[in-house]
């Protein structure tokens, strides 16, 4: 250091002190003047993602497989698994860029990030890497068609099943997601709220899936013959990794790790914990005991009804959507199903698509802040109708573009497999295979 001149070793010795005070500024700091990614945001995403698929496999599948009879676990679970392959293929094709890339549109948007061109390590979304908010909002695309197959469960071909997904796909759920979460998209721009997917998931699916179940038909022996569920405890295992996994479906759909994600993880849970309170004390009374199914199944109501007002309600809000989704949700499934006949298997529409009916309109009641909400412009009879706008339009767009694509399908390959392939069960008739080997 002897040879080096004062002037440059003090312009050294500055260089290494700015160096030190730079690296040890927070990431949200730096964002402000160089890259407006922050670490924070990122990895929480990331992991809400991460939570979001876990909801589809294992969780779905297994919820499912444990609903169904025996002869019908494996084929329940292999829907699942290519829902995920299925989806995400057609995400990165066209997905992406129809739904929240390219050009603004009210119902679509453009074609300039087809094969997700255009997105590179540098490319953001808010504070957010591009591709950690592809990948979020995958996960929505994915699970969303996979609540279908419960309506389906026990009757369709695994050849109309793919067609089936891979049409509603693009031409239901990328147009509504689009029209309430995507650039321009009209339901957004009228101030509609749905804050993780009460339309754009529950809705969307629920009505899906009661269009389906009355287009394919009563399954053999249905309601006369018993099907009882082959495993509740799978069932309940199912139900306890979905209310895991929803607290990233619903605090991630604010994109940040903030205030906004403490309270919609809060309001999450305390809708859930009321609503499968709610179903067990129905459930008791009206049947003399408390089931596993039965918990699990009001856990999951409560869950669906809060996902469009998790960013919106407080807790008060979250105690109202508990206890109005586990009372009537129970209602749907145990009183209007039997009334009109029609067999959803699962209970897809009676749990998802009224659960979110319930969830999108009492979010337009208590993001008042008198209720505890975080308030809007409007006034809530304006909110209320908006929402209730977002709901019309998507039952009926979802329920006719559902029906004529099955329809189209039908009259190509055919929906339903043979009888002899029912009786005997999915597993072996369409893949081979046992879910069970005892």
């Amino acid at each position: 250091m002897k040879h080096l001149r004062k002037p440059t070793l003090r312009k050294l010795m500055t260089a290494i002190i700015l160096g030190l005070i730079i690296a040890s500024v927070p990431a949200t700091v730096l964002a402000q003047e160089g890259t407006p990614v922050d670490s924070g945001d990122t990895a929480w995403i990331i992991a809400a993602s991460v939570l979001v698929l876990f909801m589809t496999i294992p969780g779905l599948s297994l919820f499912y497989a444990g609903l169904v009879r025996t002869k019908n676990v494996l084929s329940i679970m292999m829907q699942n698994f290519v829902v995920v392959a299925l989806v995400t293929v057609l995400w990165v094709i066209y997905g992406y860029s129809v739904t929240f890339g390219g050009s603004p549109g009210p119902i679509i948007g453009g074609f300039e990030n087809l094969f997700l061109k255009n997105v590179n390590v540098g490319s953001t979304v808010g504070s957010l890497p591009e591709t950690v908010f592809i990948f979020f909002q995958l996960t929505f695309a994915i699970i969303t068609p996979a609540l279908i197959i419960g309506a389906l469960a026990d009757r369709m071909k695994f050849s109309a099943f793919l067609w089936f997904i891979g049409l509603w796909s693009t031409f239901v759920y990328l147009p509504v997601a689009h029209s309430i979460w995507g650039q321009g998209g009209w339901l957004g721009e009228m101030g509609l709220l749905d804050f993780a997917g009460g339309l754009v998931v529950h809705i969307n699916a629920g009505i899906a899936g009661l269009v389906a179940a009355l287009v394919l038909g009563k399954r053999i022996g249905y309601p006369k013959t018993k099907m009882p569920a082959n495993s509740v405890v799978l069932t309940m295992v199912g139900a306890g990794m979905l209310w895991v996994g929803w607290f990233g479906f619903n605090a991630g759909s604010g994109l940040a790790a903030d205030g906004l994600a403490g309270m919609a993880v809060v309001v999450t849970q305390i809708a859930a914990a009321t609503a499968t309170l709610t179903w067990m004390t129905i459930e008791w009374i009206r049947q003399g005991k408390p089931s596993g199914i039965g918990i699990a199944t009001g856990a999951v109501a409560g869950l669906a009804a809060i996902t469009p007002a998790s960013g919106f309600v407080g807790p008060l809000g979250a105690i109202a959507i508990g206890l109005a989704s586990g009372a009537i949700c129970y209602w749907a499934v145990f009183s209007i199903k039997s009334k009109f006949g029609y067999d959803d298997s699962l209970d897809v529409f009676g749990v998802h698509g009224v659960g979110g009916v319930i969830g999108v309109l009492f979010a337009g009641i208590f993001v008042s802040t008198t209720l505890g909400g975080s308030g809007v412009a409007m006034s809530m009879g304006e909110q209320l109708g908006v929402q209730a706008i977002g709901v019309v339009v998507t039952l009926a767009y979802s329920g006719i573009l559902t029906f004529v694509i099955l329809k189209i399908i039908d009259a190509s390959i055919g929906l339903r497999v043979s009888e002899k392939q029912e009786k005997e069960g999915l597993d072996i008739s369409l893949h081979g295979e046992q879910g069970y080997n005892l």
